[in-house]
């Protein structure tokens, strides 16, 4: 993750941000005797890692969170303007990057008394909505302004695509390419929500048909890459304007020495994880290709990069 955050670092477009969110040790490595090697610099924006001889290098993002930092900081800070960018129109995405058992899944959901970035995102899109048809009726438009906002949710699992609001969650769907859409989900559901309770509803719909397993590094390991789409479309009059919101959990780097999974009897974690580092590999390369200014990108190497192209080369706003 270190050379990739670098990487965009360097490229000064306003398009990417990367941000680094460092957690506590959690239960099981304090038992192992584990030691706390990272320092962290907000002021600066610096992360200092300490390797095993003592001395310490320093890594520079646009956002660094220690320890301490709270899921509403996080979203205030890092997910809020990309928020607000889809509401006025435009895309934005926004993706949970690591090593399993990082805590992605805990920052872009939270849990019910402490809500990450999705539900957050839900909370101010409503809000937003809520403000603007109060203020519209208030002034007495001869013209009103319509919301519709519809949900998707897809997960990548082996390189295969899966909706998981689907009736038949297994069923293989195909990634289409279009001339104007560019990478998309062919028969993809898209669900028509009106409040939080509806779109949250949508949300533990489909994550309750989300691959997941344990490995030794993660009891509740997420097997499969994740994006949670909301289009949000307003009207006055003939006049359309369309943002979208992609929430992105990608299931986390591994390495089988430490997961644990090489030494399992059923292989299929083992399989999983040989597929997810590929995908995550495939990510950093387009990431690499763009940061260099190659005149050929790889977004063709599997569907999450085929379907991140417009996240990472168009005009979306994107933190990571």
């Amino acid at each position: 993750m270190e050379v990739l955050a670098r990487n965009l670092n360097k490229n000064k477009s306003e398009s990417v941000r990367v941000a680094v969110r460092c957690r506590p040790l959690s239960k099981r490595e304090k038992q192992d005797g584990r030691e706390q090697i990272v320092d962290i610099d907000t002021k600066t924006s610096e992360i200092l890692v300490k390797d095993e001889s003592g001395s310490k290098r320093t890594y520079t993002f646009d956002k660094v969170f220690g320890e301490k930092s709270t899921q509403q900081q996080i979203y205030d800070e890092v997910a809020a303007e990309i928020v607000q960018s889809a509401l006025d129109g435009f895309n934005g995405t926004i993706f949970a990057y690591g090593q399993t058992g990082t805590g992605k899944t805990y920052t872009m959901e939270g849990l019910l008394d402490d809500p990450g970035i999705m539900p957050l995102a839900f909370r101010h899109i409503f809000q937003n909505i809520a403000h603007k048809t109060l203020q519209m009726q208030q002034e007495e438009k001869s013209e009103p302004q319509h919301f519709l906002v519809r949900a998707s949710y897809l997960e990548i699992y082996n390189d295969e695509v899966r909706d998981l609001l689907a009736k038949d969650v297994g069923a293989k769907m195909d990634v289409k390419e279009h001339i104007e859409k560019g990478f998309h989900v062919k028969n993809l559901v898209m669900e028509k929500v009106r409040n939080v309770t509806e779109i949250y509803n949508v949300l533990a719909k489909g994550k309750r048909n989300r691959k997941t397993g344990r490995t030794d590094m993660n009891e509740h390991s997420s097997r499969s890459h994740a994006i949670f789409t909301v289009t949000i479309e307003s009207s006055i009059g003939k006049k359309i304007r369309v943002g979208k919101l992609n929430l992105v959990d990608l299931a986390g780097s591994e390495r089988v020495s430490k997961t644990g999974t090489h030494l399992q009897a059923d292989r299929t974690r083992f399989d999983e994880g040989v597929k997810i580092n590929l995908s995550l590999a495939a990510l950093g390369n387009v990431i690499s290709a763009l940061v260099e200014n190659k005149s050929h990108v790889r977004y063709r190497a599997c569907n999450l990069t085929k379907l991140l192209q417009d996240s990472l080369g168009g005009n979306t706003k994107t933190c990571m």
